[in-house]
């Protein structure tokens, strides 16, 4: 009898090291691996345990996740992840909305965009979506128009009317909060923003209307969409847990998409 149960608990901790399993995430530093790492204590109790990966730009994750050296990624918006998949090939999809992150205009030298001279230099992200992001940001306060054709896929030769000559300098995205030195304002993401220590709620000279279509995605490789562990790293995310630390943490700057 004692044999019995003795091979009876053996083999109930045998499977359930088998159940658990361990998937790697990428992440960009700052907000979305502070979040990561709540996520990562829920979804240890369902099971499942997350290797987070840093990244310190916006390109590598994606390709990282397709060649199959992440199991998932958690730090772009949609429309970015839409523009890597037609541009690169790659075979992503998202599983859940995350975190959004209103993107602010910042400035050392304005303390509003009313006060920016004739000629006055404004620094934005050198993607194609977050620069197209950016120049959105500024249509909506009134001080350049676009062409409503385009879309979100715009860039600077894509404004209609530009009544002070803003000159628009493209840099890549976490260079944007070291550039401030150097133009009269920048369009910044607020991950980079974050972790230069400004807050788009309290810094920013202006912000991103809450309806913008910005909200950031969890994505995987095509093929394992319908994975259980999928779901899992979902449900953990999704979890009030990670909204409760979401809204203390950082108080407005980050809200929660679900």
């Amino acid at each position: 009898m004692k044999k019995f149960i003795l091979a009876a608990a053996i083999a109930a901790f045998a499977a359930g090291s088998a159940a658990a399993e361990t998937i790697k995430v990428g992440v960009t530093p700052g907000p979305h691996a502070q979040i990561m790492e709540k996520v990562k204590e829920v979804a240890a109790t369902k099971g499942l345990d997350i290797e987070i990966l840093e990244f310190s730009d916006y390109v590598v994750p994606n390709q990282a996740l397709n060649d199959g050296e992440l199991n998932a990624n958690s730090f772009q918006h949609q429309p970015y992840l839409d523009n890597q998949v037609a541009d690169r090939g790659f075979d992503l999809v998202s599983v859940a909305k995350n975190v959004n992150f209103p993107m602010g205009v910042y400035s050392k030298k304005v303390k509003s965009l009313d006060e920016l001279e004739n000629g006055a230099t404004i620094s934005i992200p050198n993607d194609p979506t977050n620069g197209g992001r950016a120049l959105l940001v500024l249509a909506d306060q009134g001080l350049i128009k676009v062409d409503p054709e385009k879309g979100l896929k715009i860039g600077p030769a894509d404004v209609t009317e530009n009544p002070k000559n803003i000159q628009f300098v493209e840099l890549d995205a976490a260079q944007l909060p070291r550039s401030l030195d150097d133009v009269a304002a920048a369009v910044i993401n607020t991950n980079y923003a974050l972790e230069a220590g400004l807050n788009p709620k309290t810094d920013s000279i202006a912000i991103e209307g809450e309806k913008a279509p910005y909200v950031n995605v969890i994505a995987v490789r095509s093929a394992d969409k319908d994975a259980p562990w999928v779901k899992t790293l979902v449900e953990s995310y999704q979890n009030d847990e990670v909204k409760a630390f979401v809204n203390e943490e950082f108080k407005g700057a980050v809200v929660t998409g679900w």
